[in-house]
């Protein structure tokens, strides 16, 4: 059985990146917040032993465009992953709702469609206070850098599979 099993008996994630090429696209939309996230997928990355030079990095406009952005790089053949980084604060209409839910399955489509793992780092928030929290440095909680081994562990996952 693929990895190590933990105390709990749930197998540890394979997190070895060493091999793999990742494309992130990440939302210029609340880039105070999407920056932060964008360094944690690179801490996520490095410690996974992906290469900076196996990183793509671009940029759209906000979290609705991650989407079509994600779907194309996995249908580039380029990647072995993509990660899509944004992030849609609740304001006072119903644009939210729009955003943040076309957003979700609009990657979990792109994903099914591709075959190519598509990690959410899209932050679906109340205030500033909760994407601050949930974008944090090292050693805090940054869901960038959970994206980031999400990624390399289900291109591992999709690639040992095929494999066989």
């Amino acid at each position: 059985m693929a990895g190590d099993h933990q105390g709990d008996g749930v197998p540890a994630p394979v997190l070895d990146g060493a091999d793999l090429k990742i494309a992130v696209v990440c939302a210029r939309w609340n880039s105070q917040i999407t920056i932060r996230l964008l360094d944690g997928v690179r801490r996520g990355l490095n410690e996974a032993g992906v290469a900076e030079d196996s990183i793509e990095l671009d940029w759209v406009p906000g979290a609705f465009e991650l989407p079509l952005a994600a779907k194309t790089w996995a249908l580039s053949g380029r990647v072995d992953a993509v990660v899509a980084l944004g992030c849609v604060i609740r304001g006072e209409t119903t644009h939210y709702e729009s955003v943040a839910g076309e957003c979700a399955s609009g990657i979990q489509q792109a994903q099914l469609d591709t075959g190519v793992p598509i990690a959410f780092g899209a932050l679906t928030v109340e205030n500033l206070e909760q994407a601050l929290a949930r974008s944090q440095d090292a050693g805090g909680h940054n869901v960038g850098e959970d994206g980031a081994k999400v990624a390399v562990e289900m291109a591992n996952l999709v690639r040992r599979v095929r494999s066989h």
